[in-house]
C-alpha cells in the first residue's frame, strides 16, 4: 500500500484542516483506493502566530482602484463574489418605467416568492444557500431589475447572485476547499430552473456583455468592502511563510519524523508552502522511503529561481536523490508556479484549470476531479 504524506498550505488551522484532509481523503480514495494518506499537520506547531495580538499591524489605507485590460470570464465572477448584486445593479440601471395591469402581479413578486422558498439545491457550493437566497429576495434591486428583463434572463441573474453570495461567504469565512467552475456552473443551472428558467435557455450575463466597460472600476469598491476579511486571512499566510524562511528546521524535522514511522513506498503531498517544505526536506536529508514528491500550487520553483529556497540556490541543479517531482498548477493560481524550465527532466509540470479566479483558484485545486487523477496516475 501507498502511503501518501499530505502537507497543508500557509494559514491552516483547525478546524479547516481536519476538513481539508478529509476532502484530500475522499479525493484520492475514488482515484486511487490503494493509497493511504496520512497528514502532517504542521501548523499548529510551526505555524506563525501574532505574538503581541497584531500590534505591528498599521491601519489600512484609504480606497484603491484598479484597471483591467484583459477579461475573462473569470473576472466577471471575482467582482460577483465580492458584491452579488453588482449584475442585478447593473439590470436596474437600465430599466425604464414599467407599467402593470391592474391585478396583475408586479414583475418582482414571483421573484422574490421564489427565492424565499429555494431550498439547499447547490451544498457544494458550501454555504447555506437558502439563507442567501432570502436575503437577495430583500434587495430594493429586484424590483428594478425585473422590470427590465425578461424572467428567463431575470432567473438566471438571480441564480448567478445567489450561487455569488454563497460562495463569496465562504470565501470570506477562510472555507478550506472552495468549488470549482464547472461545478459553479452547474449549481447556476438548477438554481435559475429552480427560479422559472427554460432548461434550453442561454445567453451572458450582464457582467460578461459589459465586462471591459466602466463597471470594473468597481473593483475599487470591492477592495474597500472586504480589507478586513482580507487583512486578517493574509497574515496567517504571510507569517507562515515568514516564519517558515527564517526558522523551518523544526518544520522539516517534524516532517522526516513521520516519514520515518511510515512503510515503503511513500509519496509527500504538498500544498503551496506544504510542497516547499516537502522539496527542501527531500533535498536537505535523502529519504529513501519516498518514491514521488507532488507540489500541487507551489512557490517551490519561484524561490529557488529567485534564490530564496532554503536548500537549493540557482543554478545548482536537484540532487540525484530527490525522487520523481510531480507539480500541478493552475493557469489562474497567481501562487502556483513551473519547474520544467528550471530541472529539465526532473520535474513534470501539468496544468489544471478550476475555472475560478484568484485566490480562489489556489484552494480550488481539491475539489477537482482533474488533480486527482493526475496524482493517481503517477503513484507507485
Amino acid at each position: 500500500m501507498t502511503t501518501v504524506v499530505f502537507i497543508h498550505g500557509t494559514g491552516v488551522r483547525e478546524p479547516r484542516f481536519s476538513a481539508l484532509h478529509a476532502r484530500v481523503i475522499e479525493g484520492l480514495g475514488a482515484t486511487a483506493p490503494h493509497a493511504r494518506v496520512v497528514p502532517y499537520y504542521w501548523g499548529e506547531a510551526h505555524g506563525a502566530v501574532l505574538a503581541a495580538r497584531g500590534a505591528s499591524i498599521p491601519e489600512p489605507p484609504g480606497g484603491m482602484s484598479r484597471g483591467l485590460d484583459d477579461v475573462d470570464d473569470t473576472d466577471p465572477w471575482a467582482l460577483l463574489y465580492a458584491d452579488p448584486e453588482v449584475e442585478l445593479a447593473l439590470a436596474a440601471a437600465g430599466a425604464g418605467t414599467a407599467v402593470t395591469a391592474p391585478g396583475a402581479e408586479f414583475p418582482d413578486e414571483r421573484p422574490r416568492r421564489l427565492l424565499r422558498r429555494l431550498g439547499d439545491i447547490a451544498p457544494e457550493l458550501g454555504g447555506d444557500l437558502p439563507a442567501r437566497a432570502a436575503e437577495l429576495a430583500r434587495s430594493p434591486l429586484l424590483a428594478p431589475a425585473a422590470a427590465a428583463l425578461d424572467p428567463d434572463q431575470l432567473a438566471r441573474l438571480l441564480a448567478r447572485a445567489v450561487a455569488a453570495a454563497v460562495i463569496g461567504a465562504a470565501l470570506d469565512a477562510d472555507a478550506p476547499v472552495l468549488c470549482t467552475g464547472d461545478v459553479r456552473d452547474a449549481a447556476v443551472g438548477r438554481i435559475a430552473e429552480a427560479l422559472g428558467a427554460t432548461p434550453e435557455g442561454t445567453g451572458r450575463g450582464l457582467l460578461l456583455r459589459v465586462a471591459k466597460g466602466p463597471l470594473l472600476r468597481a473593483g475599487s469598491r470591492t477592495a474597500v468592502r472586504r480589507r478586513r476579511a482580507l487583512t486578517e486571512a493574509v497574515h496567517p499566510a504571510a507569517g507562515d511563510i515568514l516564519r517558515y524562511l527564517a526558522r523551518g528546521a523544526d518544520a522539516r524535522h517534524g516532517l522526516r519524523e513521520l516519514i520515518g514511522r511510515q512503510e515503503a513506498p511513500v509519496v509527500l503531498l504538498g500544498h503551496s508552502l506544504g510542497g516547499i517544505i516537502a522539496l527542501d526536506t527531500l533535498i536537505l536529508d535523502p529519504q529513501p522511503s519516498v518514491a514521488l514528491l507532488v507540489t500541487v500550487g507551489s512557490q517551490g520553483p519561484l524561490l529557488y529561481e529567485t534564490g530564496a529556497l532554503p536548500s537549493l540556490t540557482h543554478p545548482q541543479s536537484l540532487p540525484p536523490h530527490v525522487p520523481d517531482w510531480l507539480n500541478l498548477y493552475d493557469r489562474r493560481d497567481l501562487l502556483g508556479y513551473i519547474g520544467a524550465h528550471l530541472f529539465p527532466g526532473r520535474v513534470t509540470d501539468v496544468a489544471t484549470d478550476s475555472r475560478q479566479p484568484f485566490p480562489v483558484a489556489h484552494s480550488a485545486y481539491w475539489d477537482d476531479p482533474a488533480v486527482y487523477r493526475a496524482i493517481a496516475a503517477r503513484l507507485p
